[in-house]
């Protein structure tokens, strides 16, 4: 006992100074720092699936304490996002659960920690970052609008244009953080969970992505959304409007997703190349509308089926 208990600090010890050196790289070397970003939660998520949860989150807290000495009371909220999707992803894998588990507790420890992050930076020292990052994306296309005037005499854009799409995109906020934040837990998972594997734990598989099978749910959401748009057409900044609007972008990028997965289905049956999967990857940007039609069909009628029996014959 005493033994597994000295085995626990040591380990414990070494992890804390490894997260805070990871969290310093990141913060402070610019050519490194990404490298370090994706990797940083990996000694907590190592920890956290080799012990249990107390004494994990004891250890990311004194982690981000630790990272005080570094960088003072501005690198604790940087800290503290790491420091929970690492813990959160260790406790996952130390549970055995799936991956789908992983990502969802993961993503929304991420987005959680990001919030409290947000509040603590308005309520405290009163700083909006949110608000000031559009105050400045406004300006430049200012300067932008001024220079083209200058140049050509006369505007690419309207000022009502222009307040209407900084008005969307302000309202879309929330989407826009809760996508990113899925993203990028997304590619923690990725990155960390081969590391961790050689490392000798235990990790879950997604199965392939041309398997992809979404909840047929979102396609009563997305049509709940569009009936809302087409016969109630909520004002624009009202709570309905705001709710529809962040739901509709949500549910386009899962739709999307879906209809890629499809695409990958077709191209795996049919035998071609991988690139092919590569060039309609990036075509779903531009003809993002078309792919949707695909995610709708594929989860609604179930054309799979179809194209494999057509592929056979």
């Amino acid at each position: 006992m005493p033994s597994n208990q000295t085995k626990r600090l040591a380990q414990g010890a070494m992890m804390i100074a490894l997260f805070a050196v990871l969290i310093a790289i990141a913060y402070y070397v610019p050519i490194i720092s990404l490298f370090a970003t994706f990797l940083a939660p990996l000694p907590l998520a190592w920890y956290s699936a080799s012990y249990d949860r107390k004494s994990s989150i004891f250890v990311a807290i004194i982690g981000c304490i630790i990272t005080l000495f570094f960088g003072g009371l501005l690198i604790v909220p940087f800290a503290l996002i790491f420091a929970s999707i690492g813990v959160v992803m260790g406790d996952a894998l130390r549970l055995k659960r799936s991956k789908i588990y992983l990502f969802m507790s993961s993503s929304l420890a991420v987005l959680i920690a990001f919030a409290l992050q947000y509040l603590v930076s308005l309520k405290l020292f009163e700083v909006d970052f949110i608000r000031d990052s559009f105050k400045m994306l406004r300006e430049s296309y200012d300067r932008s609008i001024e220079l083209s005037i200058s140049m050509t005499g006369k505007s690419p854009i309207s000022d009502e244009m222009l307040n209407n799409i900084f008005t969307t995109m302000e309202l879309s906020i929330p989407a826009c953080i809760t996508i990113a934040t899925f993203f990028y837990a997304y590619i923690i998972i990725s990155i960390n969970l081969p590391v961790l594997k050689r490392l000798g734990i235990e990790v879950p598989k997604f199965s392939a992505f041309k398997n992809l099978r979404m909840p047929r749910a979102i396609l009563w959401y997305y049509l709940i959304v569009i009936s809302i748009n087409l016969f109630v057409r909520p004002e624009m900044g009202t709570a309905l409007h705001v709710v529809c609007l962040n739901l509709s972008l949500i549910l386009w990028l899962l739709l999307t997703i879906q209809g890629i997965s499809f695409i990958h289905y077709v191209i795996d049956a049919l035998g071609m190349p991988k690139i092919v999967k590569i060039l309609a990857t990036v075509m779903a940007i531009p003809l993002y509308s078309f792919f949707v039609l695909l995610g709708i069909l594929d989860l609604g009628f179930k054309i799979r089926s179809l194209v494999k029996g057509k592929i056979q014959k």
